[in-house]
């Protein structure tokens, strides 16, 4: 312990250390949840910015239940309780190639629904596929303001 408080260096470095660890500490029990949906519209709005277009085939319209949410405790037992949204989930799979590599992969399109014409849209339905030049397996076919759909 002597040699800790003589070497003021040695004790700052540790100092600095243990402030750093109740910092991480503290941000991991203490940081603000991330919105699923926002989260989901920005890569979106990225992809649509960004990305490059392939040509892709529908597979399937699958409509699926929500899924429950988990319910999440602040840090003193209480939480904030979002709103449910207890609509059906509507899902697009395609498949797209892209330098000899197919992709197989789908889409939650709930809220997009003022692109698409769910009545022409059909399995096996050719389709323009927007995806990221350097991530090929992250692709969208419906943007908010931009559908791939024909």
């Amino acid at each position: 312990m002597n040699a800790l408080l003589a070497d003021w260096k040695l004790t700052l470095a540790t100092c600095a250390g243990v402030v750093a660890a109740i910092a991480m500490v503290a941000y991991a029990f203490l940081r603000p949840a991330v919105d699923m949906v926002e989260a989901e519209r920005k890569r979106r709005l990225h992809l649509n910015q960004i990305g490059r277009i392939a040509e892709g085939q529908v597979v399937e319209l699958a409509e699926h239940a929500p899924e429950p949410q988990a319910v999440h405790k602040g840090f003193f037992g209480g939480s904030a309780r979002p709103l449910v949204d207890n609509r059906p989930r509507q899902l697009v799979s395609y498949t797209y190639a892209i330098s000899g590599v197919t992709y197989h992969t789908a889409q939650d399109i709930t809220g997009l629904e003022g692109q698409i014409r769910f009545e022409r849209l059909v399995a096996g339905q050719p389709a323009s596929v927007k995806y990221d030049p350097s991530n090929p397996s992250d692709s969208i076919l419906v943007a908010d303001d931009w559908s791939g759909l024909r």
